[in-house]
């Protein structure tokens, strides 16, 4: 803007962010500054008059309250609330209480443990407290022999290229607290060359179709 001397004049900007939080932003701005309005005003009866009055444009600027059981009552709340506790009208319903409104929530306590080895995971903890309660036996065995292998894959994804069938072992035993024993003999079966284990959403397989390629290539050269 330009006065008269054409000299610019900046006109001050005030943003929403900067005044006070709607309490209840279906209601709009406009709502809150009559609720303050009505605070203001000396006469009770006017003010009483006043505060129906806002009652009625509330429920107008947010039809969806109707939608609501004992809606008339919800917006006595509503008004209430957005004046901060501070109105002195009467009202047709019992006026809430700040402290009834904001108290703090309950604690629930709950039974929480750390994962000992994260990149396992914590299910396999649980599955293998569950594994070590089983009688001694070839199911039993099996089903070592099936955690380590779900293990070593999980370790290859978050760790390294490769891990020996021992390492694997002695975190399936630590894990158990001791209680399961790896049978005697126990080896796990070998990871294929071109097998590769990525982490989750990271590569989209590309390293496996680059090794498959890289093996095409060396058949082909070894038939020329």
């Amino acid at each position: 803007m330009e006065n008269g001397d054409n000299r610019e004049i900046r006109m001050p900007l005030t943003y929403n962010t900067q005044k006070r939080r709607l309490q209840f932003p279906e209601y709009g701005r406009n709502v809150q500054k009559m609720i303050e309005y009505v605070k203001s005003i000396p006469d009770r009866e006017e003010r009483n008059r006043q505060a129906r009055a806002v009652i009625g444009v509330m429920e107008t600027v947010n039809p969806l309250v109707h939608l609501q059981e004992d809606y008339e009552h919800k917006l006595w709340d509503h008004m209430f609330i957005i004046s901060g506790f501070d109105l002195d009208v009467d009202s047709p319903y019992p006026v809430p209480k700040q402290e009834d409104l904001y108290t703090a929530p309950v604690e629930i306590p709950m039974k929480s443990r750390p994962v000992r080895i994260a990149h396992y995971g914590k299910n396999i903890e649980n599955i293998i407290n569950l594994v070590a309660d089983k009688e001694d036996g070839e199911e039993k065995n099996a089903m070592i022999r099936s955690i380590a292998v779900y293990m070593r894959q999980q370790y290859l994804i978050w760790n390294k290229d490769s891990v020996s069938d021992e390492t694997i072992f002695s975190d399936l035993v630590k894990l158990s607290g001791g209680r399961i024993v790896i049978p005697e003999g126990m080896h796990l079966s070998r990871i294929p060359s071109d097998q590769y284990f990525g982490r989750p959403g990271m590569n989209n397989g590309q390293k496996p179709r680059m090794m498959q390629r890289m093996k095409t290539n060396r058949i082909k050269n070894n038939r020329k």
